[in-house]
């Protein structure tokens, strides 16, 4: 890879140029095999952080064209922002609040079921690589084999990634600063000055991106024409710090970055009174807000990148035409919106959307745009019926092969919980100290104005606190999160020893090292 880059360079050297929407039918007999099933889930993804969706700044070929050969959704939208929640909700089919992992430390209950493990019942072979998130790390939700990059809490302790970078005499410095406590109190100024965007202290071979790429690439070699595969490919980024490597890092320019729609000058009152951030989001300005911007584009374009080299496999090896690929995100980021940056606040647009893109043979128009709502809890079902199998009778969600399937109303959260239809948000805060929010879309689609106690919306907020206490009734309000750390996990060779004793030697490693 070269030292600097331009835009031109990155189309050129990947081997993509304008993209066409194609409207050719992808066709699929009833006798042809099961689709092999890959699943790319990346974390903390704006929703219009793609080029596809008009972004006039990123660049993602490679994924840019995946829509092209399949459906983008404009309106897909999570069912809860925070990691681990959202992802044993995209597994399950089930809402927060029905499968009880609540937060970033919850067990999915090995009585619940989900798609990997009635695939893996079917003869799909299953594997999952990089950032799954679960607790216990190696936790079976129906993989059989896991090769795993954690960032957040003691998976980063137990991974495969963290094992590498220890016998490599390395250390992911800026992860380790921005997501343990330990180390964050004694953060360089920069990183604080920054908001966690500086290049990472590891070589782009080192970086957690390629280092998942490269394990995927590796699963997809070892497809053979035996038996269906499914394979979810768990990228940490773009989640921050916003460090992508050099020379990732010099493909933005700060100064050229266009603000996204939201931004504000100053923080909204209630919003600050609901959570002054993670970093303070008063302390945002335009100019620090451009670097994180081009660092955050950076660590999306090194992902489209990855995307691109495992798309190339599967055409190689002529399974790209029988595989089904499905790209999106656990939750978004803010990004400047109301002045705001990463997550932890109000469920808004930019939050609470996610990008989602459906390749699925024998199904759809290539190029479709569908404008339905839709939620990831709807993945589990339109996964399992791409592949003949009957979704679980207790995944909630919709078969998205239908091409009218979708909600009327989008539900995301627990505690704090968004209603949405297509002209109208309803945002439950949950808290005494901060307002309930309503916004109509339609005249304000930056959620500017609230209109809770305007009279002339009486009927429509009851119409959707109706509708959230129907979807969510009070005796899930009360539901203590699941947690088992003996909870059946997977049986290979790289699962660390349940009794924990790997640990003291690779946390005494980063002390030494940091």
């Amino acid at each position: 890879m070269r030292d600097q880059f331009s835009r031109r360079d990155f189309i050129r050297n990947t081997g993509l140029g304008a993209l066409s929407l194609s409207s050719v039918q992808i066709g699929r007999t009833q006798d042809q095999k099961k689709p092999n099933i890959l699943l790319l889930h990346v974390d903390q993804h704006r929703h219009d952080c793609l080029g596809v969706c008009g972004n006039r700044d990123v660049l993602t070929p490679n994924i840019d064209k995946l829509a092209a050969d399949g459906v983008q959704y404009e309106n897909s939208f999570c069912p809860y922002p925070v990691c681990t929640p959202s992802r044993y909700s995209l597994i399950s089919g089930q809402y927060v609040h029905q499968h009880g992992g609540f937060n970033n430390r919850s067990t999915l209950s090995p009585d619940i079921d989900t798609f990997p493990k009635q695939l893996r019942s079917a003869g799909y072979k299953t594997s999952a690589v990089g950032k799954m998130h679960f607790t216990p790390t190696y936790l079976d939700v129906g993989f059989d084999k896991m090769t795993l990059s954690e960032q957040d809490g003691p998976g980063r302790w137990d991974d495969d990634y963290h094992r590498y970078l220890m016998k490599h005499g390395l250390v992911d410095r800026n992860d380790l600063v921005d997501q343990r406590s330990e180390y964050r109190k004694n953060a360089p100024q920069e990183y604080r000055d920054s908001f966690g965007a500086m290049v990472s202290n590891l070589k782009e071979t080192d970086h957690s991106t390629t280092w998942v790429g490269n394990r995927a690439a590796e699963d997809i070699n070892g497809w053979d024409e035996s038996s269906p595969n499914l394979l979810m490919v768990g990228f940490i980024k773009p989640h921050h710090p916003f460090d992508p490597p050099a020379p990732w890092n010099e493909m933005y320019d700060p100064d050229k970055m266009n603000l996204l729609p939201g931004w504000t000058e100053d923080c909204l009152e209630y919003d600050y009174q609901y959570s002054k951030g993670y970093f303070d989001n008063k302390t945002l300005n335009k100019k620090a807000l451009r670097k994180v911007m081009a660092y955050y584009y950076a660590t999306i374009s090194h992902i489209d990148a990855q995307i691109g080299n495992i798309i190339k496999l599967l055409k190689k090896r002529n399974m790209y035409d029988d595989t089904m690929i499905i790209f999106t995100s656990d939750h978004g980021e803010y990004l400047g919106f109301h002045h705001m940056l990463l997550k932890g606040n109000y469920l808004y647009d930019p939050l609470a959307k996610v990008p989602l893109i459906i390749k699925n043979p024998g199904s759809f128009k290539a190029g479709t745009v569908s404008k339905n709502l839709v939620n990831n809890i709807d993945l589990a079902p339109t996964i399992l019926s791409s592949a003949g199998i009957k979704p679980g009778i207790s995944m909630k969600g919709f078969d998205l092969n239908s091409p009218n399937s979708g909600h009327e109303t989008i539900f995301s959260g627990r505690t704090s919980v968004m209603a949405r239809t297509k002209t109208h948000k309803l945002i439950q805060s949950g808290r005494k100290n901060a307002p309930n929010l309503f916004f109509d879309l339609q005249k304000d689609p930056l959620e500017m104005n609230n209109q809770y106690d305007n009279p002339k919306y009486k009927a429509e907020i009851k119409k959707l606190t109706d509708s959230i206490n129907a979807w969510q009734p009070e005796e899930y309000r009360q539901k203590k999160t699941f947690v088992d750390h003996n909870a059946p996990q997977i049986n290979q060779p790289n699962v660390p020893s349940s009794d924990l004793s790997h640990r003291e030697e690779i946390i005494d490693y980063y002390k030494k090292n940091t």
